[in-house]
């Protein structure tokens, strides 16, 4: 049975409903009882320079604007990154305002599973970075226990899933989680910050939907992206997705997104490297 990872939470709390041919019946998350204590309760910031350094410094984005990584850079300034991961996982981010701790969560799930793929580098696909974490689903990082924030243990699945989408309940933040791989939105350029979360996601929103690995017109048929497909909820459900696309989309592109109809999904997991 092939399933993608993205598709299955954290054992103790499965809530999707997986069929026998692999798909995934997903429903809103609500908070893990656990996790609920991350909340964001305060008006603190963080300082996420050193971060930023590192992404315009490796982060380069093509003709398209589809950002590419040079692992190999990262790789040589792991101990740099490995600091950074450590400064947020001693920030209490309750003690955050919601937009600093939207961008924090963020930052934390790119920035480590950049670490990660830059560690395991050179590597085709994240999902051959094999990390453990689940007895059934044994490819990938993302169930592993990587982080441990306020002193409790996390993975990359439980930031997403638990933290981001269920306190923060934004679909743009799809647009910023970033898994190393083609299809994934873009890697920004620049760190997440509580002052330019709403324009980067909404920029990183527009590259993807105007690139065809976010959305493909050919012959008046979309193929778009899994992540529409596995999440189609938060964005409204699917009846949704072609205006959620067109209000991002070029004129040009948003005239065609009206005229097809949606043919399907797909997703490239090759790594996002340069």
């Amino acid at each position: 049975m092939n399933l993608d990872r993205r598709t299955v939470l954290s054992g103790a709390i499965l809530s999707g409903i997986v069929s026998l041919t692999g798909a995934s019946l997903l429903t809103p998350l609500p908070a893990h009882a656990a996790l609920v204590g991350f909340r964001p309760t305060g008006s603190g910031s963080v300082d996420h320079s050193a971060y930023d350094a590192l992404l315009k410094t490796h982060v380069i984005a093509d003709a398209e604007n589809y950002n590419q990584v040079d692992y190999r850079g990262v790789k040589s300034k792991l101990g740099a990154l490995k600091a950074y991961v450590a400064s947020l996982e001693a920030t209490n981010p309750v003690t955050l305002s919601p937009n600093e701790a939207h961008a924090y969560w963020i930052n934390l799930y790119n920035a480590k599973t950049l670490e990660v793929v830059a560690e395991a580098f050179p590597v085709s696909s994240i999902k051959k970075v094999n990390l453990g974490g689940s007895f059934l689903f044994g490819s990938g990082p993302w169930k592993a226990k990587l982080m441990t924030v306020n002193g409790v243990e996390l993975s990359l699945d439980e930031i997403e899933h638990e933290i981001v989408r269920a306190l923060f309940k934004n679909p743009m933040s799809h647009y910023g989680l970033n898994c190393a791989s083609y299809s994934c939105p873009n890697l920004g350029a620049r760190a997440f910050t509580g002052a330019n979360l709403d324009a980067q996601l909404n920029q990183n929103a527009v590259d993807y939907v105007n690139h065809p690995r976010g959305v493909k017109i050919e012959n008046n048929r979309i193929t778009a992206s899994k992540i529409y497909s596995w999440y189609a909820s938060d964005f409204g459900g699917k009846g949704k997705l072609k205006a959620h696309w067109s209000s991002l989309a070029s004129a040009d592109k948003a005239a065609r997104i009206a005229g097809a109809s949606i043919a399907g999904y797909d997703y490239d997991w090759s790594i996002n490297a340069l």
